[in-house]
């Protein structure tokens, strides 16, 4: 363990001292995250215009959902999206060959090997927003709730990181998969709305297929008060069998994988 704790330190050291080279794109990024968070806050007071409730939520408990889909959207910005985003170059170039021959596991190099800190200002907002609106709609937060509500979204992102993985993976056979991560990030960005807006059909897909409600909505009913316990098991399990998924389809894909130099 304490070799990947070292090369953790190593890459994002590295990662960190490459991205301050390059201080004014952190402003830019920094000034289109607001304009982004600005304008999802916007779309979504319009349903409140007129004092109607969102499928049964309040407008502060919407914007606990918002907080929590910006808090997971800055995460993706600063880990997932870096890494992940990047495998596909691995195999068009040849280079994965290399991070197969290194002593760490490959899918551990490839997950975590660099990280953009220009997203870890929306993680701090997400937060923040989150926190703010919980309050305001009258969550009742205590040390023990917020271990729980802390538990499931470390599942919500083992689901997250697990999907996107899951599709990273077929770059092996399909070279081209960007189209496919960004079809992904256009569902994934239905989870900025709380799950009961969506008529029967969509709402099983975003619980049983794709898990958009283990991301943002159900932490957010338990963060309020409002989603029985059972729903904290359920997301463990979720992301228990998404997780290993991914594990058993990279090592599947690995199988197949021709190398540069074969």
């Amino acid at each position: 363990m304490r070799r990947y704790f070292d090369s953790l330190k190593i890459f994002w050291g590295t990662a960190l001292a490459i991205q301050l080279e390059y201080q004014f794109n952190a402003l830019v990024e920094l000034i289109a995250m607001f304009g982004s968070l600005a304008g999802s806050i916007f779309v979504l007071s319009l349903f409140f215009s007129n004092g109607n409730q969102l499928g049964g939520w309040s407008w502060e408990a919407a914007l606990t959902v918002q907080g929590i889909y910006t808090l997971f959207d800055g995460i993706t910005n600063t880990f997932l999206r870096p890494n992940l985003g990047a495998i596909v170059n691995y195999v068009r170039e040849g280079t994965l060959d290399y991070v197969l021959l290194k002593p760490v596991d490959s899918q551990f190099w490839l997950s975590v090997r660099t990280f953009s800190p220009t997203g870890l200002p929306e993680i701090f907002l997400g937060f923040f927003l989150m926190t703010w609106a919980s309050f305001s709609a009258g969550a009742n937060i205590t040390v023990g709730l917020f271990f729980i509500v802390a538990f499931m979204l470390i599942c919500g992102l083992i689901i997250l990181y697990s999907i996107w993985f899951l599709i990273a993976s077929t770059t092996i056979w399909f070279v081209k998969t960007w189209n496919a991560t960004e079809v992904l990030r256009a569902l994934l960005a239905s989870g900025r709305f709380p799950v009961s807006v969506y008529p029967s059909s969509l709402r099983f897909i975003f619980t049983f297929i794709l898990p958009v409600a283990f991301l943002t909505t159900v932490p957010a009913e338990v963060l309020l008060g409002n989603s029985p316990t059972s729903m904290i098991s359920s997301s463990l399990l979720v992301a228990i069998i998404f997780f290993v998924l991914s594990r058993l389809f990279w090592l599947f894909a690995l199988r197949h994988y021709t190398s540069a130099s074969s």
